[in-house]
């Protein structure tokens, strides 16, 4: 009576069919496949660690991101390679399905292709990297913090938090700006108007204190300098500009920098009773129906306020909610995708 394991040990190590003239069997099969599931497990365990040493690291950022991605490229491609050959597959006799491959990417994996490369390029460059301030121009107006420089796609989130993907080579392809790039800030400039016939040297002086009373202010030196400039004539007022540098933090939030530097002047010219002009036309009105002053106001169903009485209104107390918003922290990276 024959032996019951003969047939399991028969088929388990039977030819299951040939590759090139290399028999395939069941079990090398199976080893394999523990190897690739081992080798991404591997990979996956790998790029953890070196995210996280990263998070804590402020300097050498881009360094370790690099090392994160092609050690997790690397380990996976290694598996692959070792699985095939435990098979026992020898990779020269896979020539016939590389070139096989090889039309396939000219067909129709080129784009594939072109961004996978496009993000090696963008590793390697360091015109953009993780943490970067960056803005596409264009129609869609694409700007926010580099999260991640993916495989096929560079991951950017905007300041209201919502998540988009660039293809890579976008990056590389287009023009696009860094206003972070290596941590460096930039200057910027607050357009504001105030009346002709005002006091330039009092305006100046006004502007240049509330932008020292804003946060993102950097320090007077000599390369960074807070200053006024007059730019222009306008049909009721002189143009002015207010050039400072902030922070690299309130950098990576323009539109609450400006509006905190603008919200800000606002109020100091109001407290030097600088007048902001706007269009107006003044109607005098003599009498109606025999009344004058603030009974033909209300002829005319007006209401009397301390401004046509004579009066100045209580100024309430004002609140920039910009400048809090434009010191807000930044959320930290989303974990590293799933492999």
């Amino acid at each position: 009576m024959a032996h019951p394991e003969v047939p399991v040990r028969d088929f388990i190590t039977g030819t299951l069919f040939s590759i090139g003239g290399t028999p395939v069997t069941l079990a090398g099969v199976f080893l394999a496949i523990i190897i690739v599931v081992l080798s991404l497990l591997a990979a996956r365990l790998a790029v953890n660690l070196i995210a996280r040493l990263r998070s804590r690291m402020r300097g050498g950022g881009a360094a370790l991101y690099i090392l994160e991605k092609f050690t997790g490229y690397g380990i996976a491609v290694l598996g692959f390679l070792f699985a095939i050959s435990t098979i026992g597959i020898n990779l020269s006799s896979l020539a016939v399905f590389a070139g096989a491959l090889g039309v396939g990417v000219g067909l129709g994996l080129q784009g594939v292709v072109k961004e996978f490369v496009s993000g090696i390029v963008l590793l390697f460059d360091n015109i953009v990297n993780v943490g970067d301030y960056v803005e596409l121009p264009g129609s869609d107006r694409v700007s926010g913090i580099v999260y991640e420089i993916g495989a096929r796609a560079t991951h950017i989130r905007t300041n209201d938090n919502l998540d988009i993907f660039v293809p890579n080579s976008r990056l590389i392809e287009e023009r696009f700006i860094n206003w972070t790039l290596r941590d460096q800030t930039r200057r910027v400039h607050i357009p504001f108007s105030v009346a002709y016939g005002v006091d330039k040297a009092k305006v100046r002086e006004v502007v240049i204190a509330a932008a020292r009373t804003v946060d993102a202010t950097l320090p007077e030196s000599p390369a960074h300098r807070t200053q006024v400039w007059l730019t222009g004539f306008g049909d009721s007022s002189l143009i002015f500009e207010l050039v400072v540098w902030p922070t690299v933090e309130a950098a990576k939030r323009p539109s609450a920098m400006h509006a905190a530097y603008t919200w800000a002047i606002d109020d100091a010219l109001r407290a030097a009773d600088i007048e902001i002009p706007f269009p107006q036309r003044d109607i005098r009105v003599r009498t109606v129906l025999g009344r004058e002053g603030d009974d033909a106001l209300r002829t005319l169903g007006f209401r009397a306020t301390p401004e046509t009485l004579g009066q100045e209104a209580p100024e309430a107390p004002s609140q920039n909610d910009a400048a809090q918003d434009m010191l807000r922290p930044d959320e930290p990276p989303p974990p590293p995708p799933k492999r």
